[in-house]
Order: structure tokens, then C-alpha cells, then sequence
């Protein structure tokens, strides 16, 4: 509680401010890449605070929001099936699928259980022999870990009924993706911290050197993230662009050595789809070829299953900055958290959830 209210301190935040408008001879473009600095960012007004100095674009940081449509059909049939136990983090519970989500195949008597640690689904497995558990396995670089660590485990136990519908995404393709796009208006990135406590920060050195575009890791309170604001424009300011990490007490330039060996040896990279974008080369995470026989997708036969996106849903377009939330015509109307088009709306770190639950910059008229 302590480092929470000093990460809150309203005068240390004016300081900073005040530093970045002095700082500031123009308005510069500032991507943050990560879902829970978005929320953070809406929820302080860190946007209407430096609405002079930044112009923020909420990047494609949600691994919920950015799950491929596809695949959350995957998921729906394994669910579906009798004999399945489908384990899942809760938020993925709400995300719809091309016709239904995971709620409604619960409610229909599918065996769909909210677990907080991939290792709870190895232990379902380990007491429930007699029937298949498929852990989905969805997120950044972030909890990738963990759903190594389960696949290891459940080997060592000899689960035989144990699987992963495996979607795991990388953020600097997709940041890398933002900045080849011919419409690219980002300046410089505020890298998400958690992402890079796990893979360092050696990544994004060639993102800098290419593009000549300042890269900040940061972290999630508001002092952290004007903080972050306050290194990139100084940078820009100065028409220098470099790697700096500004999370030094949670980040490491070389990451965690004991899960990138761990997650070398599980997955293996490959072409990623992402939901509303495309698919962006290199992007992903799958089983490696030794560890296949825990693909759900295989075992259950769905890996070919392909659907549409919906043409009311303008998520693609929010998950790349090309529009706020507010500025979907069907935000807040067609589309709340209750009845959600998109996975943007429905996630706890979508950018059009912390719109709505904020109430930040909402279209002329619309009320919650």
C-alpha cells in the first residue's frame, strides 16, 4: 500500500506535468501498447490532463480483445462437447464468438470452469481421469509462462486427458505492424513493464533503430506513466529516439532467464491471426513439435475452423488507433458490456470498456 499511494501522489503528479509542458514545444503521438495502461490512462484523465501536450492512440494491448474470432469458435465446440471440461481465465468467458460465448455454453450444460492459474486445470485434469480438460491458453507474453509451466507439469503427472487451446500473441510484431501501416501516426511507445519483466527489453532495440522511434517501458500507475510521457517527449523534443526503461524496479534488460528457457523449450513462433487486424507474421506462440501432443486444436479436430468478423464491430479499428471508442457508431448503443459486438467492449483491459466505465470523450448525447 505504500509504493500504491506514493505512485499516486498528486503533487509528485503535478511536478511531472508541468515538466512535460514546459517539455513540450508541439503535440506528439504517444501509443501505449498494453490494456491496463489504457485503463489507467482513462481512469486518472491522464488524456484530458496532457490533452495539450499528447494526443494518446490505445494500441492493440488487449490479448483478450485481440483473440482471433476463430478461435473463440474453437473453443465454443470443444466446450460444447460432453466428455470436455473447458477451463478458462474469466474474462474470455463474455468474449462472443461468431453466435454465442463460453457463458452460454455453460448455461446450456456445457462443463466450462473460471480458473485464476493455468495449474488449476492440471490439477482438474489430474482429478477427473475420465475426462478430457482443455486449458485455454490465451494472453501475452505475460502469462505464457504459466501455461508452459502447466504443460510441463501435467507431463510429469502423465496426464493423459490434459490439453491448451494455445492462442498466445507478441507484442513487438504487432507494434511493428502499427508502424509499417501507411496511415502509422505513432511517434513514439510507452512498452507495457509486465510484458518486459519476462522478455527484457532487447526486443524492441531493433523497433528503435528501424523506425527511429522512441520506445519507454513503463509501468501501470499514473506517476509510472507520466513518467513514461515525460522520457518519450523529451526524446522527441530532442529528435533523438532510444530504448529506455523507465520500470527499472520490476524490469531487467535481460528479462527472466529461467521462463525464456522455459518458454523456448514449450512454444515455438508462428504466424498469428489477431482479431479485427489480420494476420501479422511472427506474432504468435504454438507447441512446439515435441510438446504437440497437448494441441487441443489437433485433438479435437478444429483447427481448420474459420468465421467472419462482424461489419457492426469496429474493434479492428480501435485495436490498431485509427479510432477512439467514442467513435464507433454503435458504442454505448448497439454495443455495451452487456451486449457486446467485440471483445474491446467485453474485456476488463478493452480500450472501448474503460471508455464506457469511465465515461471519457462519449458522442454528443449518449448517456450509459
Amino acid at each position: 500500500m505504500r509504493y500504491l499511494t506514493e505512485f499516486h501522489d498528486p503533487e509528485l503528479a503535478q511536478r511531472l506535468l508541468d515538466t512535460i509542458a514546459a517539455t513540450a514545444t508541439r503535440r506528439w503521438t504517444l501509443m501505449e501498447v498494453c490494456g491496463g495502461q489504457t485503463h489507467a490512462i482513462i481512469r486518472h484523465g491522464l488524456d484530458q490532463l496532457l490533452s495539450e501536450q499528447i494526443e494518446f492512440i490505445h494500441g492493440p494491448g488487449c490479448p483478450v480483445c485481440v483473440t482471433p474470432l476463430e478461435m473463440i469458435d474453437q473453443a465454443l465446440a470443444i466446450a460444447a462437447r460432453p466428455e470436455v471440461i473447458l477451463c478458462s481465465f474469466g474474462d474470455m468467458l463474455r468474449v462472443p464468438g461468431s453466435a454465442s460465448d463460453l457463458f452460454s455454453v455453460r448455461a446450456a450444460g456445457g462443463d466450462v470452469r473460471v480458473v485464476y492459474s493455468p495449474l488449476d486445470a492440471v490439477g482438474i485434469a489430474e482429478a477427473n481421469p475420465d475426462r478430457e480438460v482443455v486449458f485455454f491458453a490465451v494472453g501475452f507474453e505475460t502469462t505464457a509462462p504459466a501455461a508452459a509451466m502447466a504443460a510441463v507439469t501435467a507431463r510429469r503427472r502423465r496426464l493423459a486427458n490434459f490439453s491448451m487451446l494455445v492462442s498466445h500473441v507478441l507484442v513487438p510484431p504487432a507494434m511493428e505492424a502499427v508502424l509499417g501501416a501507411p496511415d502509422n501516426r505513432v511517434q513514439a511507445f510507452l512498452a507495457a513493464g509486465h510484458v518486459c519483466t519476462v522478455m527484457g527489453t532487447a526486443q524492441y532495440e531493433p523497433l528503435v533503430a528501424a523506425y527511429h522511434v522512441p520506445i519507454v517501458v513503463t509501468g501501470f500507475e499514473p506517476l509510472d506513466l507520466l513518467d513514461g510521457v515525460r522520457q518519450a517527449v523529451e526524446q522527441l523534443e530532442a529528435g533523438r529516439a532510444e530504448l529506455v526503461n523507465a520500470y527499472p524496479r520490476a524490469v531487467r534488460a535481460e528479462g527472466n532467464p529461467a521462463a525464456l528457457a522455459m518458454l523456448g523449450e514449450i512454444f515455438t513462433v508462428c504466424d498469428r491471426a489477431w482479431r479485427g487486424i489480420g494476420t501479422i507474421a511472427a506474432s504468435g506462440w504454438r507447441l512446439a513439435p515435441a510438446w504437440a501432443d497437448l494441441d487441443a486444436q489437433t485433438r479435437f479436430g478444429v483447427a481448420d475452423l474459420t468465421v467472419a468478423e462482424s461489419p457492426l464491430c469496429h474493434s479492428g479499428a480501435v485495436l490498431q488507433g485509427r479510432i477512439r471508442p467514442p467513435d464507433c457508431p454503435a458504442f454505448g448503443t448497439r454495443c455495451t458490456p452487456r451486449h457486446p459486438l467485440g471483445a474491446t467492449m467485453v474485456s476488463a483491459e478493452g480500450a472501448c470498456a474503460a471508455y464506457y466505465q469511465y465515461r471519457r470523450l462519449a458522442p454528443a448525447g449518449w448517456t450509459p
